[in-house]
């Protein structure tokens, strides 16, 4: 049967075992998605983005991080109470240090970055909410990372989600997001199962092209450093919301 978002209690996702194979060491992948996103936000002016969103943050912070160079508020939003609950613990008791060569590389790359850590987390508040059920034009700019294509097993669910982090920026809202390219249903820690829908950088061209304009979309080759999660890289995107 094919797994659809609404089959999936969020509130259990494995934070704990997702960091730790993901996010305790910054890995080659992320910090090519980094490289890729810092030039993106270079094009715009220091604090000229009002408002921005992180469309499904998960407990990954460097997207956090890297809008914190334009923008005067970010909306964290996720439905996991968990993965909130992480969130609000890395504002309020501050963050991880296992967070600090994340901001120190994106702050080398993009020097308009506030100097602390804390600092760039600052401009975020967290919101426990479905993405799905954001107001349509109500940022300026939105980012997703690995959350369309690991949100389901069906692409039209997939297609759905894409054209909800579209809807909800005002037209010609900047975007910029990543997905993990051919995501199969997959395993986080020694034994929670996760839906994935497999992507590859024709599909997501497919999937945006209606709805957006000035749109990139390039890829990165699979990380040996990462677990072997069955993708092949992933996928990055850039674009403006028509």
């Amino acid at each position: 049967m094919t797994t659809h978002n609404d089959d999936v209690d969020w509130d259990r996702w494995p934070i704990v075992d997702y960091l730790a194979e993901n996010y305790r060491d910054l890995h080659p992948s992320d910090a090519a998605v980094i490289a890729h996103h810092s030039a993106f936000y270079r094009r715009l002016a220091p604090g000229s983005v009002g408002r921005s969103v992180e469309f499904g943050a998960g407990p990954n912070l460097y997207p956090l991080i890297l809008a914190a160079a334009v923008s005067r508020r970010i909306d964290a939003v996720d439905a996991g109470a968990g993965n909130v609950a992480y969130l609000e613990r890395q504002l309020v008791c501050g963050p991880e240090s296992s967070w600090l060569p994340f901001h120190a590389l994106c702050r080398r790359l993009n020097p308009d970055l506030p100097a602390t850590l804390a600092g760039a987390l600052a401009h975020v508040r967290v919101m426990h909410a479905d993405v799905r059920e954001l107001a349509p034009g109500g940022y300026e700019l939105a980012s997703m990372h690995f959350v369309a294509e690991g949100a389901t097993e069906d692409f039209a669910e997939f297609a759905d989600f894409c054209r909800a982090f579209v809807r909800c920026v005002v037209p010609g809202g900047w975007l910029v997001a990543a997905f993990m390219e051919n995501m199969p249903t997959y395993r986080i820690g020694p034994a929670s199962r996760w839906p994935g829908c497999p992507v590859d950088p024709r599909t997501v061209t497919e999937v945006f092209a209606p709805l957006t304009r000035d749109l990139t979309v390039t890829r990165i080759d699979t990380d040996p450093t990462l677990p072997d999660y069955g993708d092949s890289g992933m996928v990055l995107l850039t674009a403006r919301a028509r």
